[in-house]
């Protein structure tokens, strides 16, 4: 048998309406956490450090081919005419950074003090009568830098444990210095000199700063400072395959970054030239040793050629000849060339390189060619063959030694006036004006909408997490009638927090007595309304009102109406029936000793403990007593119903405040001697499952839960929560 599921769509569904209505309600705390992050944006963006932009352009310029042909091959090989890719990886190679680290002596980092948050922004403006003038201490703080301070070292060796580890230098009187770590002196010295000690040996070249002022010193390892530059040091290729190398570099001093990217330029510049040059003098060496072999080999073809034309008596070379020469002399020379290619291959290059792979390629082809033309040769007459093959290795010869010869000529003069194929078209520089970091509209725009962003995130997560009912019929689906809604007010809110706060002054709070016209009290008189006919079936005139869990708000409902119904004619006792946290007396007034655990235990009488409310006439009040060791042994003893029954006959009404059902059982011992009882549920705060958990541990001890009081119901956009109270009040009169 096939099974129906229902389902309901809209469970699955986003209710918009209703998460605008949350992000509406919460449009105050959304404001405030967005105002927050959009004031600490603009203080980061006013008082942050701001970072320079150095920048420097380099131009790297296709190579000439040490070899004639080699280009030939890098077109075959597809290779892009760019080096740009190969010369970025080597203008940020340890080699060329390690050098201006180097130079400018970055391996020793130093900063002076600055007094938090806005110190930095102090010095930084502060303007010098005299270049060297340093501000005077703000406040007394004399060991943080107000304006233009400098510490300059000149040289510092430090032991390799205390590589990477942050050191302190203090100034003194008159150039002395003192250098500490975690609090003990390592060394001391004076401006100028080379001070040791500890296994410390620095000079300082310059301090300008006041007596106290200190300053963080961090020795870094040049491994440690290449890496983070490398990685700071930004170079990029403008358009593609254009050979224009763009390098920038962010720093807070602007000199620092210019002088950086100027020192990596030339160093680099410095390195192509001499790695060039070393190419130029490889390939001349290569060319001077093939040049006597070459021109003994020519001496010897022309010998020849001469001994043949000799003994044939001057035989001429036919036309017919004459094209084939000239195509196999061709041929050859080219095959010559590519040989001497080949051997300077050899050296750089395996036998597997592409660029070798695509040489032999070349040969081959031209060997086939050679081959078709021998074959015409075969067809000629013995004479002419011999003749042709002699004058073939003549011109082949006669053109290898010239072109080898100019070669020479041509790398003598590269190896002597290398400039390289990189050059640098801009110097590095920095617009001090705009600095690159923060970008204040950014900032400030960035920081607000992160702000809001997580205002925004904050409540809807809250409002995930915590699921607290907000819904009257939320709680009539778990079985509950509700009674009454009672809104929320500031006196409310007031009267909760100091009663979870435990604060008294011994005076009386009632709500329903000092402001009969708040909309809660309003609500509080349809709740007696509504026990009036609830209670017409009921076993006798107790009414119990408990919570599921504390901060509902029990205290402020039991008190009020109590004060409701007592101005309705009544007379009305009020019982404080948590012995052990009860705060009904903070709201009543007085103290909570001499109450009910007392008058249970049997040390004092009815008349000791019952207390008359001040301007609420009928009204009569019980408090919880000093706080006994065992209440619910107190509660089970037979004194506790018998005391009950004593009191019925006296009152129309007798109202028992209880602890939460969650927390403790006297709830549900004291639900076995009422008539009514009537659990309190506070908005957004009790959830579904307590609320359902705490009326199945009533049931289960044989206490059935009469209905609900929705407490401190708030107003919601979406407006179904307010049932009037909100739009209908009493005006003041």
């Amino acid at each position: 048998m096939a099974a129906t599921q229902n389902t309901s769509p809209q469970e699955d569904e986003i209710d918009l309406r209703e998460l605008l209505g949350t992000l509406v309600d919460h449009k105050w705390l959304i404001g405030i956490i967005t105002g927050i992050f959009f004031v600490l944006s603009v203080g980061y963006a006013v008082l942050g450090t701001p970072i320079y932009e150095a920048d420097a352009l380099v131009q790297v310029e296709q190579k000439v081919p040490d070899l004639p042909g080699l280009s030939a091959i890098t077109q075959t090989l597809g290779a892009s005419s760019s080096e740009a890719t190969t010369e970025i990886a080597l203008i940020t190679s340890r080699t060329v950074i390690g050098k201006a680290v180097d130079d400018l002596n970055l391996q020793i980092e130093v900063a002076p003090y600055h007094f938090p948050i806005f110190g930095g922004w102090v010095s930084r403006h502060f303007v010098p009568d005299q270049p060297a003038d340093v501000a005077s201490p703000l406040l007394g703080f004399s060991r943080y830098d107000w304006g233009n301070a400098k510490l300059d070292i000149f040289q510092m060796k430090v032991p390799a444990s205390l590589e990477e580890k942050k050191l302190v230098l203090v100034a003194g009187e008159h150039g002395n210095y003192t250098l500490y770590y975690s609090g003990d002196v390592m060394l001391t010295g004076r401006v100028g000199d080379v001070a040791t000690g500890h296994g410390f040996t620095m000079q300082v070249r310059e301090l300008r700063a006041n007596p106290g002022t200190h300053f963080t010193v961090i020795h870094h390892t040049a491994l440690a400072v290449i890496n983070q530059l490398q990685l700071d040091i930004n170079a990029t290729e403008q358009g593609k395959d254009s050979g224009i190398i763009q390098l920038t570099y962010d720093h807070e001093d602007s000199d620092l970054a210019a002088a950086l990217l100027d020192h990596v330029s030339q160093a680099y510049v410095k390195q192509n030239v001499e790695r060039n040059s070393a190419e130029a003098a490889n390939s001349l060496k290569f060319v001077r040793e093939q040049l006597p072999r070459i021109r003994q080999d020519l001496d010897n073809a022309q010998s020849a050629l001469n001994a043949f034309q000799t003994k044939a008596h001057s035989v001429d070379i036919t036309l017919q000849t004459k094209g084939l020469l000239d195509q196999e002399v061709a041929i050859e020379t080219s095959i010559q060339q590519l040989r001497m290619q080949q051997a300077d291959m050899e050296r750089r290059f395996t036998g597997e390189h592409p660029a070798y792979k695509a040489l032999l390629e070349q040969i081959g082809q031209l060997q086939a060619q050679k081959t078709g033309i021998e074959k015409q040769v075969g067809g000629l007459p013995d004479t002419q063959q011999e003749l042709l093959r002699l004058t073939r290795d003549v011109e082949v010869l006669n053109a290898t030694y010239t072109g080898l010869l100019n070669q020479a000529q041509q790398l003598d003069i590269a190896r002597a006036g290398t400039v390289g194929n990189v050059r640098i078209i801009d110097q590095a520089a920095v617009d001090i004006s705009k600095p690159a970091k923060p970008k204040k509209p950014l900032v400030v725009l960035g920081g607000t909408f992160l702000g809001g962003f997580l205002a925004v995130g904050f409540v809807l997560l809250r409002q995930m997490l915590s699921r607290g009912v907000e819904d009257p019929t939320a709680i009539e689906q778990l079985g509950l009638s509700v009674y009454a809604s009672i809104p929320s007010s500031v006196a409310e809110k007031q009267s909760f927090l100091q009663g979870r706060r435990g604060r008294t002054d011994g005076r009386q709070k009632l709500l329903a007595v000092n402001a009969p016209a708040d909309l809660a009290i309003e609500a509080l008189r349809s709740l007696r309304t509504s026990l009036h006919f609830a209670r017409i079936e009921a076993k006798n005139n107790i009414l119990m009102i408990s919570g599921a869990s504390p901060g509902a708000g029990k205290t402020f409902i039991s008190s009020n109406l109590a004060a409701v119904i007592a101005k309705g004619g009544q007379r009305v006792l009020l019982i404080d029936g948590d012995m052990r946290k009860g705060a009904l007396h903070t709201v009543i007034g007085g103290r909570p000793d001499k109450g009910l655990s007392e008058l249970i235990s049997g040390q004092l009488t009815v008349e000791d403990v019952i207390r008359t409310v001040p301007d609420a006439e009928g009204l009569h009040f019980i408090a919880r007593g000093k706080v006994p060791p065992n209440p619910s042994e107190l509660l089970m003893h037979a004194r506790f119903s018998e005391l009950l029954e004593t009191l019925k006959p006296d009152y129309d009404l007798v109202i028992i405040d209880t602890p939460p059902i969650l927390a403790v059982t006297d709830a549900a011992i004291m639900g076995h001697h009422v008539g009514t009882s009537l659990l309190v549920i506070r908005f957004g705060l009790n959830q579904a499952k307590e609320i359902a958990l705490a009326k199945q541990r009533f049931e289960q001890n044989g206490v059935q839960i009469k209905g609900a009081v929705f407490n401190a119901v708030e107003r919601r956009s979406t407006g179904y929560y307010s049932y009037g109270y909100y739009e209908y009040g009493s005006s003041p009169a």
